[in-house]
């Protein structure tokens, strides 16, 4: 009893603030006011006008901000009930809205408005507040702040397609959208600004280390920056890489190419660190508010691998049926009980450091650029490397065995149902074979990225979705609008705000313009004309029918040498 009262009072926070992410989505006008509990007095001390807004743009990427609801449950919303369950990492053990909800489809918009109605009301202000207050004097502040921008709002441009960008604070625009394509030429102009002044600045200035005390991702050091910036370039060129391959070559390059270099120590990832106050909010979903669980493709694939790197991201199960094994939930089963709660957790808690990015990630995209030609590089050699990297991230030190290693992933084998049941998707092992075919050998560099990035499922997602690797399983039932979702192809992005459409329909039908067809989370869809008329038909159709029911009814009851049939 004391479990649920706990938990209703967190889900009551929960629909409290989807009526404030309702409300602030639509007036776009105000969203770049500042809501972030700052004061004035904050600001006036040494640096802090400047440290602060970025110390909250760093917290801003996995929203442990305390805004004064509480934390935690807004990175719930925005990444844990989508992006991480989409990308094949995690599944929510409990049977929230009576099991179905954004796992089979049935796509709950309070929970995907979040990663855009926070960003705006929240993060973006304090990102377009930064570059003003820097943009002329502090320029250490100013370059970070240009990457930390592109950080941020990737994310977003991943999660919708179209966004509020280049036009944010424009009045004359009306927070118009820019096309997803116009955002990602704004990245790599912003990735210009940023590594330009910096290097700069660093360079003249060997010893400034103004930002070093707000810095929560890194060292403190703006050459480490520079290098962050130039592996943050290499994963956005290789995302548009099959619909631009000439623009994503020259911009891998430049990055490739820099003096200063991409991340390579291991040991350093750019994460967000629990050192200085941030708890990681992954880990109370983890450990207290137990929601989050191994995924069945984690299952099998890192079963089937014997992958070592188990021990360290996932529990056993506490089910005693189960007792020391590693077991996880399928997508999409709409389960309405809690029989899953002893299977296996996350090892992750709130004292854990949440990952953006690792050395082992810039190995696999070097595996991919030598694969594309586009580097002198040797593609197996970057991959073995990659795997290498992430073991020892680890402290996983012998990996010979496993990259020589043969095993396949296992079939899905459902611990409470056996329909659930599902053979392999998965089919490539961790050794590199330099023989097999190219799809082969970018389905192991791609699946292998996926093992080393868990658990940022924001970045996974959009890997998944741009390469069809891993293989994920399909979920079992779809319900997602009008069909909307093919289940073989899978779900591809998030919709609009819904409360875009009523309270700023100009935006919004700009964002669908921006788009380049519906408002659909699978391109094919009905147009929404179409389905909006076909729910009109079905509705006459219900009224008489039940009419007819009256009907019958009344001649059974009280006419019954009446003739059944009109």
């Amino acid at each position: 009893m004391g479990e649920r009262r706990i938990d209703m009072k967190r889900y009551s926070w929960i629909f409290g603030a989807l009526l404030v992410l309702t409300s602030c989505t639509g007036d776009f006008k105000d969203i770049n006011t500042d809501l972030s509990g700052i004061t004035d007095e904050d600001l006036q001390i040494d640096y802090n006008e400047h440290g602060i807004r970025l110390g909250v743009i760093q917290q801003g990427i996995y929203f442990n901000y305390d805004y004064g609801k509480g934390k935690n449950w807004p990175f719930q919303l925005t990444q844990n009930l989508n992006a991480d369950m989409f990308s094949g990492y995690m599944h929510d053990g409990k049977p929230l809205n009576g099991g179905s909800h954004n796992s089979d489809y049935n796509l709950q918009d309070g929970w995907n408005s979040a990663m855009w109605g926070h960003t705006y009301s929240y993060i973006f202000p304090q990102i377009y507040q930064s570059e003003n207050a820097t943009r002329e004097k502090h320029p250490g502040f100013f370059g970070v702040t240009k990457i930390l921008k592109v950080e941020v709002m990737h994310r977003v441009t991943d999660y919708y397609g179209p966004i509020i960008y280049s036009r944010f604070a424009d009045p004359n625009a009306e927070y118009m959208p820019d096309t997803q394509e116009a955002v990602y030429k704004e990245f790599f102009c912003e990735l210009d600004t940023a590594v330009s002044t910096l290097t700069g600045y660093a360079e003249s200035n060997p010893e400034a280390a103004e930002f070093s005390r707000f810095d929560i991702l890194m060292d403190g050091e703006y050459i480490s920056w520079i290098r962050f910036a130039n592996s943050l370039r290499m994963r956005l060129a290789m995302r548009i890489a099959t619909v631009d391959e000439e623009k994503a070559r020259s911009e891998f390059l430049k990055a490739f190419n820099n003096e200063y270099g991409t991340l390579e120590a291991e040991n350093e990832p750019v994460a967000v660190s629990t050192k200085k106050g941030y708890t990681n909010p992954l880990g109370e979903l983890n450990l207290v508010w137990n929601e989050t669980y191994m995924s069945a493709p984690m299952e099998s694939i890192m079963n089937g691998y014997e992958d070592p790197r188990r021990t360290v991201f996932f529990a056993t199960c506490q089910d005693e049926s189960f007792k020391g094994q590693y077991r996880g939930i399928r997508q999409g089963t709409c389960f309405s009980h809690s029989n899953y709660m002893g299977l296996s957790k996350l090892k992750t808690t709130q004292s854990t450091d949440a990952v953006i990015m690792t050395a082992a990630e810039v190995w696999f995209l070097r595996a991919e650029a030598a694969l594309r030609n586009w580097t002198d590089e040797d593609a197996g050699i970057c991959y073995e490397k990659g795997i290498t990297s992430s073991l020892h991230q680890y402290g996983i030190m012998q990996t010979d065995s496993y990259l020589n290693s043969d095993k396949l992933p296992i079939d899905f084998v459902d611990t409470f149902d056996a329909e659930n049941n599902i053979k392999a998707y998965c089919k490539v092992s961790p050794k590199w074979i330099e023989t097999a075919d190219r799809d082969t050998k970018l389905e192991k560099i791609i699946t292998q990225k996926w093992l080393a990035m868990f658990p940022e499922g924001c970045e996974a997602w959009a890997e998944q979705r741009r390469t069809g690797y891993p293989r994920l399983f399909p979920v079992r039932f779809n319900h997602s609008k009008d069909g909307c979702v093919d289940t073989e192809i899978m779900i591809r992005r998030l919709n609009f705000p819904g409360g875009l459409q009523t309270e700023n329909p100009e935006q919004y039908r700009a964002l669908v313009k921006a788009l380049g067809g519906d408002d659909q989370v699978v391109r094919g869809s009905s147009p929404r004309w179409l389905i909006k008329i076909s729910d009109i038909i079905l509705y006459l159709i219900f009224l008489y029918l039940l009419f007819y029911s009256f009907i019958l009814l009344y001649r059974m009851v009280f006419c019954k040498d009446c003739h059944p049939f009109f």
